[in-house]
């Protein structure tokens, strides 16, 4: 795969484009493999945390799975003016991981689906809606940042992953890290030395391999899918809903950091066609983001937003296919609804799925770069924004114990690299002048005016 001039990407398969039916499975299904892990991650942590029971946490489980299939279709095509018609797979962002577990011990899981109820159409439906009007303060160089502190603060994940996962009593294990090796290997090598199918199935192909390798190995649970049933039928307010402030408040803010996520993930899709998306792009988007989120809420699932895994496969595979990803979204779906099925997927050791993460994380933060370099002049001012956000978020991410001497609400909210690289690149980007403030116009001979103005606000 090689880049033009604009930083398009040589695309096997460009957004409307439908390959052959047995490619899209399978396509799709590489798709769904890199995401399952971690998506229904977020369900057993949270669980766990709050104390649930095996049924309740794979009732959950089976949640996370069915409104992830149904976000990633609307997606896809669309319904009315939800969805942004691009190639995104959705699912649980570990952005909502320590509020919920939180929320959920100090005031119950009714107060979390109450305020993932309000917030999500609230904030993120909000934004979206009206995303005319914020747009000149999420230029490319805010954009772009957020992508790449996304990519890199998914790289210590995929290490712990390859290790074993967090608190494994083998981690670091010689076998861990080579199964991780085997799946990174086997996916770089496809990509780069061959063509057709080989090159476009890469990383499901590694993570086939490794998966088969670690059952002689021993470290494949099968246990799960002899416990779990065949069918289960979602159950409005299975947990309740309660509305406190606290939580409401919480989850408002986490939900500005999923919908700075999305513009960002959603900028790395595009790039891969060397451009931004459009202002209904945009806007379609973020509604799915918030909407269908609120509506999973009432089901019992925890917030739906953009996966940064899928954006890095479609642009390491260069499948930009919307109908790839629709297919996806229709196979986590009919998981969801298949609590047996979703059980035997999520067997994958998390060894095998660490070495596909690293991958994915470094091409997800090489996206964010790129979309910088494609569409800002990094002079000194520009620089000065990169370094601060990057230096603060990554910073955050590596020392996170650094903030224990503030109040717990505002190790919370800081405490997230995301929010903090992407409200320092806002501030700065919005009132240091340049190119890409909003506050700031430039004059006819390139330099700044003298006197800022707002931008130009129309009408829906």
């Amino acid at each position: 795969m090689s880049a033009d001039k604009s930083g398009e990407i040589d695309l096997e398969y460009e957004l409307d484009d439908r390959p052959p039916w047995l490619e899209s499975i399978l396509l799709g299904i590489q798709h769904v493999a890199v995401m399952i892990v971690p998506a229904t991650a977020v369900a057993f942590i949270v669980a766990g945390e709050v104390g649930l029971d095996a049924a309740n946490t794979a009732y959950i489980v089976q949640m996370v799975l069915l409104f992830s299939g149904l976000a990633t279709v609307v997606q896809a095509y669309t319904v009315g003016p939800v969805g942004s018609r691009l190639p995104i797979v959705m699912g649980t962002s570990f952005t909502f991981v320590g509020a919920a577990a939180t929320v959920g011990i100090d005031y119950g899981l009714s107060a979390v689906f109450g305020a993932i109820l309000v917030t999500g159409f609230v904030v993120e439906g909000l934004i979206g809606w009206q995303f005319n009007r914020i747009k000149p303060f999420f230029p490319p160089l805010v954009t772009g940042l957020v992508v790449a502190i996304i990519g890199l603060y998914l790289v210590p994940v995929g290490m712990d992953y390859s290790a074993g996962g967090v608190g494994a009593a083998d981690y670091g294990a010689a076998y861990n890290i080579g199964l991780a090796a085997l799946v990174l290997g086997v996916a770089i090598a496809l990509n780069l030395f061959t063509d057709g199918a080989t090159r476009l199935l890469s990383t499901l192909a590694g993570i086939a391999v490794g998966y088969a390798v670690a059952i002689p190995l021993g470290v494949v649970d099968f246990g799960p899918v002899t416990s779990a049933a065949w069918v289960a039928i979602p159950q409005p307010g299975a947990f309740g809903l309660s509305f406190e402030p606290v939580p409401i408040v919480t989850f408002a803010f986490l939900f500005l950091v999923s919908a700075m996520e999305t513009v960002g993930d959603m900028s790395g899709i595009t790039a891969a066609e060397g451009r931004n998306p459009t202002d209904e792009e945009f806007r379609g988007g973020l509604l799915t983001d918030g909407l269908l989120s609120s509506v999973a809420s009432i089901f019992g699932a925890f917030p739906v937003t953009s996966f940064s895994q899928n954006v890095g496969i479609v642009n390491f595979t260069g499948v930009m296919s919307r109908h790839v990803v629709g297919v996806a979204g229709v196979i986590l779906a009919v998981l969801g609804l298949s609590p047996k099925v979703g059980a035997a997927v999520t067997t994958i050791p998390s060894a095998v799925f660490g070495g596909a993460v690293l991958l994915m994380a470094g091409m997800v933060a090489a996206s964010g770069v790129r979309l910088i370099f494609l569409h800002t002049n990094l002079d000194r001012r520009n620089m000065v924004v990169v370094a601060a956000s990057l230096g603060l978020g990554l910073g955050i991410a590596t020392r996170p114990e650094a903030l224990h001497g503030l109040p717990q609400a505002a190790q919370t909210f800081f405490g997230q690299p995301v929010i903090v690289t992407a409200l320092t690149a806002l501030v700065l980007n919005t009132f240091a002048p340049g190119d890409q403030s909003p506050l700031f116009e430039t004059a006819d001979d390139g330099t700044l005016a003298d006197t800022p103005e707002q931008p130009t606000v129309t009408d829906d």
